[in-house]
């Protein structure tokens, strides 16, 4: 399943369009925006996009891991990692976009066969 991928240009073009602003002073916006949110989670601080997601940090201990390859043990350091929690309402948009398409793809299928 090899989606477009939206890039800060693609999210300036929509701000340009949909809000009016020069290309110049949508691109500053989104840049500004993603700053924000990148220093705030660098900070360690939660970062809640309501309707969207949950961006947090979270630390995790040192742990014993094991190497595919070979079986060996070894130690896997603390860290801290950024986790991505999706909100109810992506969530519910993503599930009926893809019940949408499955019932798209029966019917084209369907009709083929008839």
């Amino acid at each position: 399943m090899a989606g477009k991928t939206v890039t800060r240009a693609d999210l300036a073009e929509s701000v340009f369009r949909k809000v009016g602003l020069s290309r110049t002073e949508s691109a500053e916006l989104v840049e500004t925006v993603i700053d924000e949110i990148c220093n705030a989670i660098v900070r360690g601080e939660t970062v809640k996009l309501s309707s969207f997601a949950t961006f947090q940090v979270r630390s995790k201990n040192e742990r014993i891991g094991r190497n595919p390859k070979t079986g060996e043990e070894v130690p896997i350091s603390p860290r801290r990692v950024m986790t991505f929690k999706a909100s109810n309402v992506l969530k519910q948009r993503i599930l009926k976009s893809h019940l949408a398409r499955k019932a798209k793809l029966k019917t084209s299928a369907t009709a083929a066969v008839s």
